[in-house]
């Protein structure tokens, strides 16, 4: 049974293990090996973790048996808004297709509707085709695109969706 629960500061490094084990075959055709290094070192270096949370992100991870599965980033009124916004969601291979990724999702909405949210948005990237199947199959529209430079030459091209709460 898949246990999901929130994070302490002390284990953001489970975070940081996730996605290092999930980028490479999650964006392995999308993207080339030196931005997905350049993307895990921007937005996973423990530092950049540990400065989110303290800025109002909360990080589950789902597990079981004490097996890490994923994890789900997220941080509530968005852009000074009542809309949530997912950061980060990633799974380990071996465990999509499960369950998984639509459990952490729910848990998300939960406490997303209890802070009084109107909608979660997310973004994808928009050749990331699997992952946005899967978000419209439990009820994400898309809302626009947007190209977003992160430096050094890269840009985060991406789909922007969101769930009504």
């Amino acid at each position: 049974m898949v246990h999901i629960r929130k994070l302490a500061k002390e284990e953001l490094p489970k975070v940081q293990s996730i996605a290092h084990r999930t980028w490479p075959s999650t964006f392995g055709e999308i993207l080339s090996p030196q931005q997905i290094e350049y993307m895990l070192e921007m937005m996973y270096d423990l530092p950049v973790l540990e400065t989110q949370q303290e800025k109002g992100h909360t990080f589950l991870l789902a597990e079981e048996i004490e097996k890490e599965l994923g994890f789900a980033g997220f941080e509530m009124n968005h852009a000074g808004q009542a809309k949530a916004k997912l950061h980060k969601i990633y799974l380990l291979p071996e465990a999509q297709g499960k369950g998984v990724g639509k459990a952490l999702i729910q848990e998300v909405v939960e406490r997303a509707k209890e802070a009084g949210q109107t909608s979660l948005l997310l973004n994808v990237n928009k050749f990331n085709q699997k992952a946005i199947d899967f978000y419209a199959r439990i009820g994400f529209v898309e809302i626009y695109k947007e190209v977003i430079d992160i430096g050094s030459g890269y840009v985060m091209d991406d789909v922007v969706m969101e769930f009504k709460l």
